[in-house]
């Protein structure tokens, strides 16, 4: 059934869904069930028409209607579409069969690294730099913006993936065809949750899903619980939204939402700001839910006009928003599988760290707590101290999309250079925003100088630091690291702080608000109470406190509602696809198919469709398996597939040196996910991984069953190979936490691992795992491999698979019973093909 929705002048048919679904229906469900509506899955509806808050064992299909990509995952999925139209036209197939079905949009983020900082000039050296590095990968991004139908790219240097969403990209409602329907937006980075905060519902995936997604498939997800957050009071005075995110993330990791919708209600919602939304929805991976959905509202639509958005399109929101039943009412009752509270009153300035978002630190504690953390550290006879700061970094889209903490930063760095402070000189300082508006209204805002005699010089519009792309240290802190082994730190204003992930040298980050990175910077070390020890010294001699130099919430009020203006998002996003000289100057390859370069060490065809047969192999046992390591608890996808800069002391940095790759050339792993060799020899390299196989060694090492030699684990892999010997990982609990990568899954397939077995897992990383062909095994409830006396030695048989929920392994002498996480059918599918990919191409074949 339709219906017609007027909207002034204009009429648009919809799927009705305000008298069908129940009053009590969460609102990210709502969007849920008007999807299987539109798309015809008639049989799924009553899973959700009959919702109590306890959601029903049963899946259903998820159609975006776009996907969302950023450059170091979309070069790699890009590269498997080039390899699956090779892939066609071998098995006599049209390769331009292989094209986008929904609107795929990329934004080319992640590239840019912090070489140059702390001078006039540094962003433009920095995009010289990425140009010199990543030119092959971009002339590839542009043949797929050539060929591929419905595929756009935002050029580098625009700003960051998620800002230029909810600043440009998101619709909120789509308007197509004469159809208006939610904006449903699909990822390939975990924090595309941030769009949460303007009312559109979406997520991060895998590459590898989005592959499926972008190629027509629905995606199949289990119907979530939703967890209620109410929210109650206001903001203090003094706490920033990142304090807000911080205590929101420690309280639901806490309460536990991995794998579960989460959604903001209640009468505290109408005073969040929708930049401080968006700031909490970007951290939902942060604090393990699939999603942190506020509905729309009042403010949703001055947001929308705030950025520039037609006002003939906020109209069409703001009365589909109400004809749906999508538009927030506090007081409505709403059934949610469970209901956590906040006071917002009880927020207070915070940091998080020293390697996990959730481990939130009360700025009072902060320097009691960095002495906890390094108690056990031996004192060192060096100008660079443990503690001292060697990165202070305002990044991310996570707080660079919000006014209020960006003026809150340039205040603070105006008046402490007012009272003649200075940052220290040991400490590497950079601002990279995810929006050219951040520097229009700093410009205009007359903040950007005092900004800049801090050190803090525009250093590039991305992601930079936050993702790892931090850039060389201050030298003599670099010098004092590897000679003296200091404990050095960074102080961010990003989401993400594990080990090895913001730099190889520094060993502990806190998350905190860009005005507190300004006073780490000034401070220039973790171990000082900032409530009550001074920053410095003025120049008229006197201590300087942090709250002497704190500005009020008034005046950064004040300058927000002076400075920014719509026209300024309208101006920068007027051309948002054209790119400067550099890209439009770049030599762009021709041709339905991808012309591979054999020498390329950036763009390498993948081996995933080589001697692809016609059908499935089915679900096959696993027989005489090896351990290719042993992890523990909170193993992330920087562990499993580490982002950063390539050692050279590394398999994939010998690797590239032996063809010749000079040195300063290498780059990193990111920018190398377009050549399946790098990434297999960076799988398991995080220079602070701890394999138990090999106890008391960090790094990307391991040894063969039997054998006492530590060895990297890709050569491991190797010896392995030559065997035909299948290989395992065994995990703790939250296993493939952290980004949505693609190649944490990817990386350990081409390796070997055919199975891994946790305590449990991250709900994305789950999902590359089977896409990737690898099957995900849980320990039952209070089982582990340490409570069932498993070395790793063992030999291991998975035998039975296809037989019911759960699967018996043999380990040695050991049985032990495991649940299957296959938790759909259409994984059961996946995994029967081998993965995602090879069931897409059988799909494609099948029905030309």
């Amino acid at each position: 059934m339709t219906s017609d929705l007027r909207v002034g002048d204009a009429s648009y048919r919809i799927h009705p869904i305000g008298d069908l679904a129940p009053d009590t229906l969460p609102y990210s469900l709502r969007i849920l069930l008007e999807n299987l509506l539109r798309h015809s899955h008639h049989d799924q509806v009553p899973a959700l028409l009959a919702w109590d808050g306890t959601p029903p064992a049963t899946a259903v299909d998820l159609h975006p209607s776009r996907a969302f990509l950023h450059d170091t995952n979309g070069v790699p999925t890009l590269v498997d579409l080039a390899a699956m139209r090779d892939a066609i036209q071998a098995l006599g197939g049209d390769p331009g069969r292989v094209n986008p079905m929904i609107p795929a949009e990329l934004v080319i983020d992640h590239s840019v690294i912090a070489d140059v900082f702390g001078t006039a000039g540094a962003r433009d050296r920095n995009v010289e730099i990425e140009y010199g590095r990543n030119a092959e990968r971009y002339r590839f991004l542009r043949w797929g913006q050539q060929n591929l139908r419905d595929f756009a790219v935002v050029p580098p240097g625009t700003g960051i993936m998620h800002q230029v969403n909810i600043e440009y990209l998101a619709r909120v409602v789509t308007a197509e065809n004469g159809w208006a329907f939610p904006d449903v937006c699909l990822g390939t980075d975990s924090h595309t949750t941030m769009v949460n905060g303007l009312g559109v519902l979406g997520w991060g995936i895998g590459g590898i899903e989005a592959e499926a997604v972008m190629l027509g498939q629905s995606l199949s997800i289990p119907v979530p619980e939703v967890v209620g957050v109410r929210l109650h009071g206001r903001l203090p005075s003094g706490a920033t939204a990142t304090d807000l995110v911080l205590t929101i993330t420690e309280l639901l990791r806490g309460h536990g939402v991995v794998g579960k919708f989460v959604e903001f209600s209640g009468a505290g919602v109408t005073g969040i700001t929708l930049a401080d939304r968006a700031t909490i929805a970007n951290m939902s991976p942060e604090f393990g839910s699939t999603c942190a959905y506020f509905p729309v509202d009042e403010e949703t639509l001055r947001y929308l006009r705030f950025t520039g958005r037609h006002p003939s399109h906020v109209a069409l929101v703001e009365a589909y928003a109400k004809a749906q039943g999508l538009w927030h009412d506090p007081a409505r009752e709403v059934s949610y599988s469970h209901v956590v509270d906040l006071d917002l009153g009880v927020v207070e300035p915070s940091l998080a760290g020293p390697r996990r978002p959730q481990d939130r630190v009360p700025l009072g504690r902060a320097k009691q707590s960095f002495r906890e953390a390094t108690r056990d550290l031996k004192p060192v006879n060096s100008l660079i101290e443990h503690g001292h700061v060697a990165i202070a970094a305002i990044t991310s889209c996570t707080n660079t999309s919000n006014p209020a903490v960006m003026v809150a930063a340039g205040l603070l760095a105006r008046n402490a250079v007012a009272r003649g402070l200075r940052t220290k000189p040991w400490v590497k300082t950079t601002l990279s925003p995810g929006s050219r508006v951040v520097t229009g209204y700093y410009d205009k805002a007359g903040l950007t100088a005092p900004l800049e005699a801090l050190g803090f010089h525009l250093a590039g519009y991305g992601c930079m630091t936050c993702i790892g792309a931090s850039g060389p240290l201050v030298p003599a802190v670099t010098e004092a690291v590897r000679e003296h082994d200091v404990s050095v730190v960074s102080v961010l204003s990003g989401n993400r702080n594990f080990d090895g992930r913001i730099n190889p040298d520094v060993r502990m980050n806190y998350l905190a608000s860009p005005p507190l990175v300004v006073a780490y910077a000034i401070a220039g070390t973790m171990d000082i109470d900032l409530n009550t020890e001074p920053l410095g010294t003025g120049a008229d001699g006197e201590p300087v406190h942090l709250r002497d130099i704190w500005p009020t919430p008034q005046q950064v009020q004040d300058v927000v509602d002076a400075c920014v203006t719509p026209k300024m998002f309208t101006d920068v996003y007027a051309d948002v696809f054209t790119g400067d000289h550099r890209w439009q100057s770049l030599d762009t390859p021709e041709g339905a198919t991808f012309t591979w370069d054999e020498t390329s060490t950036y763009l390498r065809r993948p081996p995933y469709f080589d001697d692809i047969t016609a059908g499935p192999d089915g679900p096959r046992d696993i027989r005489a398996a090896r351990v290719l390591v042993r992890l523990g608890d909170s193993i992330t996808t920087d562990h499993i597939c580490p982002a950063g800069a390539i050692p050279l002391h590394t398999p994939a940095g010998r690797y590239l040196t032996d063809l010749g790759v000079a040195p300063f050339e290498i780059n990193t792993y990111a920018s190398r996910r377009g050549n399946h060799e790098v990434m297999m020899r960076g799988t398991f390299a995080n220079v602070r991984l701890r394999n138990h196989l090999v106890p008391g060694v960090e790094g990307g090492f391991t040894r063969l069953a039997g054998s006492d030699k530590v060895i990297p684990v890709y050569d491991a892999a190797m010896a392995y190979r030559q065997t035909a010997t299948p290989l395992i990982v065994l995990a703790g609990r939250d296993y493939g936490s952290g980004s949505s990568r693609d190649w944490a899954a990817k990386g350990p397939a081409l390796l070997g691992v055919r199975a891994v077995i946790a305590e449990s897992y991250e709900r994305i990383h789950r999902s590359n795992l089977v896409g990737m062909g690898i099957l995900p095994l849980q320990f039952l409830p209070g089982e582990s491999a340490g409570t069932l006396g498993l070395t790793g030695e063992e030999r291991y048989d998975i035998a039975g698979l296809g037989s019911g929920p759960t699967v018996t392994v043999t380990a040695g002498t050991i049985t032990f019973t495991t649940t299957v996480r296959l938790d759909t059918d259409r994984e059961v599918d996946y995994y029967r093909h081998g993965g995602i990919l090879p069931y897409v191409l059988r799909l494609l074949l099948a029905n030309q």
